[in-house]
Order: C-alpha cells, then sequence, then structure tokens
C-alpha cells in the first residue's frame, strides 16, 4: 500500500506502508558508482581502528556477519546498506593489509576519529590519530599508488584487486564524520568555546571535498552529526539530571543544540561549495532528524527503550563495556549482548544497532531527509 506524501518540485514522496522506507521519485537516471570512498569515524569504520590497534571482540559483528568484523555494532552499519543500494559490495578498510580488494573502494574511516587534528592520544580518552585531514592524506596516496601498481600488474588477477584509475571521477565520496569533535569539545572547552571552534571544524571538512574535487570526485554525499545528546553514555554517571538538563526526548539539551548548530553550519558551508565547485553534485544527509525521531517515538515504532544499552554491564554507577569483563563485588562479570537486538537502538551506549542503522538507512537514503531531495542512486546528478 503507498501512502502519498508531497509533491514538490517535480519530486514524488512516498511511503512503503509497513517497511519504514520514506522514498523521492523522480526522472533521473540511476547513477551506475563504481566505487565508494569513505571517510569519517566509527559510525562508518568497518575495520580500520581494528587493524591499526586491537581487533574489535565478540559480542560485536555477531547479529549479521557471525563474529567480529571491524565495525562498532552488532552488524551491518549506515555504509554497509548504502553499498547495498548501490549495488557494490561491503567496502574494506584501507588499514586492513590482509585480503582487501579495492576494486570497488576503500574505507579510510576509523572509530575515535575526528575532523580536527587531536593534541591526545588514543590511549587516552579513544581518540583516533587518524583524523580527516591525515584520512584525505592516505586516500592521495592510495591513488597515486594503486596507478602505480595496476599499471605494474602483470596478470589480470592482481589488477581486479585494485581500482581503475577511471572509476575515481565517477565514484561516490561519502563522509560521517563531526561527533568525535563535539565529543572533546563538552570534555575540554565550555560552551562557547566550542561553539566558537565550530567554523574551523566545518572549514575543514570543506577543505577535504575540494581535495577530493581537486583529484577528480564529483559525487558527495555527506552526512550532518546525530543526536550526540541522547547517547546512553551521557547518563553513566549521571543518574538525576538537574531540572532543564533534559529535552523532551530525555536527551541533554545543551550538547544537541550544539549538534544543531554544527549541522546549521555544515549545511550553510555545503551551500557555498556547490558555488565553489561547480561540477561537484553534493547531497547534504539529515541524519539528526532521523535519529532524533527514531529515539523519540521509540516505544511506537517497537523498539526498547532507547537509554538502555543493548551490549554490556551498566548497573547503578558500575559498567562493563561490551565485551569486556570486570571483576564487580568479587564476582567476574561479563559486558554481554541482550537477547534480542533487533528490538534496540543503542548498542553499547555509543553506537547504534544494525536494527537502528537500518532504520536511519531507510530513512535517509532514498531522498526524503535529503537536500537536495535526491536519493543516493542518482546522487551523482548536480541540482
Amino acid at each position: 500500500m503507498l501512502y502519498w506524501r508531497a509533491l514538490v518540485a517535480g519530486f514524488l514522496l512516498f511511503t512503503w506502508g509497513g517497511l519504514g522506507v520514506s522514498v523521492v521519485t523522480n526522472k533521473l537516471p540511476p547513477c551506475e558508482f563504481p566505487a565508494i570512498y569513505n571517510f569519517g569515524d566509527s559510525n562508518s569504520d568497518t575495520g580500520g581502528i581494528s587493524a591499526a590497534f586491537e581487533p574489535i571482540r565478540v559480542p560485536y559483528g555477531e547479529g549479521f556477519f557471525h563474529k567480529p568484523a571491524g565495525r562498532d555494532s552488532d552488524g551491518r552499519l549506515i555504509i554497509d546498506f548504502i553499498a547495498e543500494s548501490v549495488k557494490l559490495p561491503y567496502l574494506g578498510a584501507y588499514l586492513n593489509s590482509l585480503g582487501t580488494n579495492f576494486r570497488h573502494g576503500a574505507n579510510f574511516a576509523t572509530g575515535g576519529s575526528t575532523i580536527g587534528k587531536p593534541n591526545e592520544t588514543i590511549y587516552e580518552y579513544g581518540i583516533s590519530p587518524f583524523f580527516l585531514g591525515m584520512q584525505i592524506t592516505q586516500f592521495n596516496q592510495f591513488k597515486a599508488r594503486t596507478k602505480e601498481l595496476y599499471d605494474e600488474a602483470k596478470i589480470a588477477s592482481d589488477r581486479d584487486k585494485l581500482p581503475r584509475q577511471e572509476d575515481f571521477a565517477k565514484a561516490l565520496y561519502t563522509f560521517d564524520i563531526g561527533q568525535n569533535d563535539l565529543s572533546v569539545g563538552f570534555r575540554k572547552m565550555s560552551f562557547d568555546q566550542l561553539r566558537a571552534a565550530l567554523p574551523s571544524i566545518v572549514n575543514q571538512l570543506a577543505s577535504a571535498v575540494q581535495n577530493i574535487y581537486q583529484q577528480g570526485g564529483r559525487a558527495f554525499w555527506i552526512h550532518n552529526t546525530g543526536p550526540i545528546g541522547c547517547l546512553p553514555t551521557n547518563f553513566f554517571y549521571n543518574h538525576n539530571p538537574p531540572p532543564g538538563y533534559l529535552d523532551d526526548h530525555g536527551c541533554v539539551k545543551d550538547q544537541n543544540n550544539m549538534a544543531v548548530e554544527f549541522n546549521r553550519q555544515l549545511k550553510e558551508r555545503v551551500i557555498k561549495l556547490r558555488t565553489e565547485l561547480p561540477e561537484a553534485a553534493i547531497t547534504y544527509v539529515d541524519v539528526y532528524a532521523t535519529k532524533y525521531d527514531l529515539i523519540g517515538n521509540a516505544k511506537t515504532l517497537g523498539y526498547a527503550d532507547p537509554f538502555k544499552v543493548c551490549c554490556g554491564y551498566h548497573e547503578n554507577y558500575d559498567h562493563v563495556w561490551c565485551g569486556n569483563k570486570a571483576t564487580i563485588n568479587n564476582t567476574e562479570v561479563y559486558g554481554a549482548s541482550c537477547k534480542d537486538p533487533s528490538k534496540s537502538i543503542s548498542w553499547d551506549g555509543v553506537h547504534y544497532t544494525q536494527a537502528a542503522n537500518q532504520w536511519v538507512a531507510n530513512h535517509t537514503l532514498y531522498g526524503s531527509l535529503t537536500d537536495p531531495p535526491i536519493p543516493i542512486t542518482q546522487a551523482c546528478h548536480r541540482q
């Protein structure tokens, strides 16, 4: 059954009843993306931080891959659903040197990455050394080095694992980063100081897009940042927040306000980029609205309490992170998965379950919450 929702500027928006998929239709031909190149943090890391440091443990990944797969979830991430939607294989991490096929793209995202250059180590608060500027440097090296290897390859099987140079101009370039810049800011700065730093952070993301454009990239899919104030970790040690601290959905109001301001500035910068990069097709994706709607309507949509963590042990002020062990009151406690992650929104207190990721993907990949309103399969077309 189809529920008609709107007809705006030649785009037809409708929802398939029961599937939770919002779709914009138009007469543009589908894009033939030969590859995806992704830049981001743990929301889209498919194995980078696991390859560079300690591998992610069980029960991560077991809900879909049946083993840890370098992802901070029980299964697939939004970037995996992006790959599925454009009919490409799941992205291998650039940092994973063993058995990775880069013919259809590479993932430069790592858990803990920021847009701005970090001034602390990963061993302090989990902030990755592979910030966005470093990821762009890695991409530039990847593009140059794979050309050399492709030209030097003597047998077809060696070339088949490497990208064709002409594919870089036709590829889709995706960005999902910024959450950790806010997280670090909340820890190290006043709200006024962080607000003053936002233009610089946003401009660094814009510089990354400009760099890829100069390398021939033309299609960009840019996520804004999610409602960071809704992450359950905010309440691990704050069980009784004062009046006015929370918003209508029970999230930390000031943190979400900062995320909204970041997103406002990011959208303005994307609009400016469209003028600066006349051949680029740049889509701004409102994942904030999607995640916030999911959290606010969790019960109606059939999910458990959005502030209840599926994986890990979190009782009173005792916390054992997902997949870890600890001794509490002389008893060894394991941070296990909940019985049915498909009913949960939060996987480990910071990251989303596969079910939540799929819900967000269903509401962002088909044009209903993008600017311009275009599905990802047509994101090569400049509007």
